[in-house]
C-alpha cells in the first residue's frame, strides 16, 4: 500500500537542521559573570572568617608571610570553589539580576 508520499526526502531534510539551543544574551552573560563574581567574594569572606583564629606563629607557622598572604590564597580558594559549583548562590543572583533587570525594561516601556 503506497500513499506515495516520499518519507525519506522529509526525513533527511529533519536530520540535516539540527536544533540549535538558544544563545545567551549579553545581559545574561553579564549578570552571569557578576554572580560568579559575587559568589566568589562571599566565599572568600566566609573563608576568611574560619582562618581568622588561626595563628600564624609557632613551630608551623608561617609567619608575617603567611597573614600577608593569607588573603591572597583564600581568594584563590574562593575562585576555584566558585569554579567547581561553589555554594549555588550564583545562580539564585543571576536569577535576580535578570528579573530586576526585565522588571526594569517593562516599567520604561509602560512609561513612554
Amino acid at each position: 500500500m503506497s500513499t506515495g508520499l516520499d518519507l525519506s526526502v522529509a526525513t533527511a531534510n529533519i536530520q540535516a537542521a539540527p536544533i540549535k539551543a538558544p544563545t545567551p544574551s549579553a545581559n545574561e552573560m553579564a549578570a552571569k559573570k557578576a554572580a560568579k563574581e559575587f559568589e566568589s567574594v562571599f566565599i572568600s569572606e566566609f573563608m576568611g572568617q574560619m582562618f581568622e583564629g588561626i595563628s600564624t606563629d609557632g613551630e608551623f607557622g608561617g609567619g608575617e608571610g603567611e597573614a600577608m598572604f593569607r588573603p591572597l590564597l583564600l581568594d584563590e580558594y574562593s575562585k576555584q570553589l566558585t569554579a567547581q559549583g561553589g555554594f549555588g548562590l550564583s545562580q539564585a543572583v543571576t536569577r535576580q539580576l535578570l528579573q530586576t533587570q526585565e522588571s526594569r525594561n517593562v516599567r520604561a516601556k509602560s512609561q513612554n
